[in-house]
């Protein structure tokens, strides 16, 4: 194709990446411009972008930091991209992707297309059962680590596309705004929350973990999520043997693991001494009760929400919901705001071992209660009877909140202490 511009960059491939920041929606940057904002004049937007994209006069604007709530309950700091840059990231993305993809491990599951963290977590049970030990590998603050000249060298394995590295390097070296307004300049690290950050971690640790793995250990299987791995060995020694190796390994691409995180752990239900647990995306695997399809009970090693989750889950609902203090909503309005997000706690961590799922979501129902006894008065210190009047609602409206459905409502003698 014939064009003007020095760079083979589409209008197609420009609004093919805008649809896909409008579906994932998403906070506005520095600009304050949303993208119902950005919308508004698209037209225009995608024409400017796509102009100064593919004429390489495009420069990234800095990136917003952000705090958002962790899933065991800590803070994890982001970084926004405003729209318009992640419809320009957006474009890189979908081109790079495409390189990328066809040469992933099998074994690496986060931010790919088509696959997912159940995924992860089934392979890693099924594995925990042939192999009796585990590594449990924590890399020390990956995304602000990566050393930009190693992620550009990465690069260059996948692509020789010269506008691909040129905007590539640029992102890498974009300006961020921090919480108190100013302004900082990056020396290391992606940003978490860029369109084009988890793809660039897929191609930096593919060459610095995944292809090392197939090509030094192919007989010792991982899972590798991001920055979350979980490698399987037969014994203690070669457990302890791939610390070393791959501590190593990621010194020498200028990562560290974490020595307090990263652990070598037996998954062998025989062997009651040693036998321990590890968590992964959330779930704790360890020692757990389960019956057989004649109905026999037997020890199994598996999965099921991790402590540090339905911690966050249950401080989600004291510090964001603060549900005793909305006495101004009614309760299908309370429903309404609570139901998207309890979905996917349940379709998240009710995946494996439903039923542990269900203490941190009963927890919900205190919260409710006290929100019954704030709003009306006739049930003001009658923790009983609120709860009572909670469960008629439930009879009549068994769906009105998600979580009912398996959790219930909490046992009287519980309600009323």
């Amino acid at each position: 194709m014939i064009t003007s511009k020095p760079f083979a960059i589409s209008k197609r491939m420009v609004w093919e990446a805008y649809k896909a920041v409008k579906a994932n929606q998403g906070a506005a940057g520095v600009d304050g411009v949303t993208v119902e904002v950005f919308e508004s004049e698209l037209k225009d937007n995608l024409y400017r972008l796509w102009n100064r994209l593919a004429s390489g006069s495009y420069y990234p604007p800095p990136v917003k930091r952000v705090e958002i709530p962790k899933r065991d309950g800590g803070r994890r700091p982001l970084g926004i991209p405003t729209v318009g840059d992640r419809v320009a990231q957006a474009v890189v993305k979908q081109y790079l992707e495409q390189i990328a993809e066809p040469r992933f491990h099998p074994d690496s599951y986060g931010y790919r297309p088509g696959r997912s963290a159940h995924q992860a977590i089934e392979r890693t049970r099924e594995r925990c059962w042939r192999f009796k030990w585990v590594l449990e590998i924590d890399i020390r603050s990956f995304f602000d680590s990566l050393d930009h000249a190693l992620v550009l060298r990465a690069l260059r394995r996948f692509t020789d596309v010269r506008w691909v590295h040129l905007y590539v390097e640029r992102w890498l070296r974009a300006d961020v705004v921090l919480l108190d307004g100013q302004r900082e300049r990056r020396a290391r690290g992606t940003p978490q929350g860029g369109v084009i950050s988890p793809l660039l971690a897929n191609i930096f640790l593919h060459l610095a973990f995944d292809q090392w793995m197939h090509d030094t250990c192919p007989d010792v299987p991982f899972e590798r999520y991001a920055d979350d791995i979980v490698v399987h060995c037969r014994s203690e020694v070669q457990a302890r043997e791939m610390h070393a190796r791959i501590d190593a390994r990621l010194r020498r691409c200028d990562l560290e693991l974490h020595p307090e995180k990263t652990r070598v752990v037996c998954c062998d239900v025989g062997d009651r001494e040693r036998v321990s647990s590890f968590d992964f995306l959330g779930f704790t695997f360890r020692p757990r009760l389960a019956k057989s399809q004649v109905g026999a009970l037997f020890v199994t090693f598996g999965p099921a929400i991790s402590r540090k989750a339905a911690r966050g889950l249950r401080e989600t609902v004291r510090r964001d919901w603060r549900l005793p203090t909305r006495t101004s909503m009614t309760i299908a309005e309370l429903a309404k705001m609570m139901n998207p997000v309890l979905r996917g706690w349940i379709g998240y961590y009710g995946r494996f071992r439903r039923s542990a799922l269900v203490g941190a979501l009963r927890n919900l129902n205190l919260s409710l209660r006290l929100w019954t006894m704030r709003k009306y008065k006739r049930f003001k210190r009658r923790p009983r009877a609120a709860m009572a009047w909670l469960r008629r609602i439930a009879l009549s409206a068994r769906g009105l909140f998600v979580h009912w459905e398996i959790a219930g409502l909490i046992p009287t003698v519980v309600a009323g202490r």
